[in-house]
This record gives C-alpha cells, structure tokens and sequence, in this order.
C-alpha cells in the first residue's frame, strides 16, 4: 500500500494524524491482448512527437485552445495556505456514494503514534452513528 503526504481528520474536538493511503500504486496493467505491461508516453498532440516529463508546464484554459502558461514562481507568489485537515462533517449511507468513486479506493491510516488513539476514538464514533442512524 502506497502512502502519501500526511495530514489530519478532525471530527468536532477530536483531531488524528493521518497519512491517505491507496492501493492503486500496487496495480500492474496489461494490454490483454499481448499479454505486455502498459507503458505510458507523454506526447505532443499536435505533433505526435514524444516529451519530456522535464518539459512540461502548466497552464489555464481561458477559451477553446487558448492557454495562460503559469511558472514555477507564478505558484509560489500565490502561497496558498493549504491545512491539509479533512473536516468530517457528515456521514452518509454508502449507497448514496456513485460506484464511480470506488475505482481507485482511499484509505486513511493513523500517523505516528499519537494518531492510533486519536484514530480509534474516530472510528468508534463512526461505529456508535451507523448502527444509530439503520
């Protein structure tokens, strides 16, 4: 299981270091019909010639097929203050989730020590609403 930047969950006064986990980094593809891995290219589309991953920027579309190229530094002169807190603030039945978000499943982990008790009063909490609320 691959793990990614950490963060926190906060559900009311009770915050848990987490780490967002996925299996998906685990998961080989194969073109079914030669039985080989998928190789992905980055490719111009107007050219079909194949770029660097070095070499691409990033941009905004202001109208069909025209850009704003942003820079590295155009980025770091925004500075946008980034919590990374998940706030519960509801829980809702899981057949009112689309399917579609199901394709490449999250998990969230508790982070270092202090986390695993944190965790645990998360999820029982959880627990005690679901069987309230069926």
């Amino acid at each position: 299981m691959a793990v990614r930047p950490e963060g926190h969950l906060r559900l009311s006064l009770v915050t848990c270091p987490v780490a967002l986990a996925t299996s998906e980094a685990e998961t080989v593809r194969f073109n079914p019909a030669t039985g080989n891995r998928i190789k992905m290219k980055t490719v111009d589309a107007g050219t079909g010639e194949d770029v660097s991953r070095g070499d691409l920027v990033k941009g905004f579309a202001v109208a069909k097929n025209e850009y704003v190229l942003l820079e590295k530094e155009d980025f770091e002169r925004v500075k946008l203050e980034s919590t990374r807190i998940l706030d519960i603030e509801k829980f809702v039945p899981r057949e009112s989730i689309d399917r579609l978000y199901w394709d490449m499943p999250y998990h969230l982990v508790p982070s270092g020590k202090t986390g695993v008790e944190a965790f645990a009063v998360i999820r029982e909490a959880m627990k005690r609403w679901r069987s309230a609320a069926w």
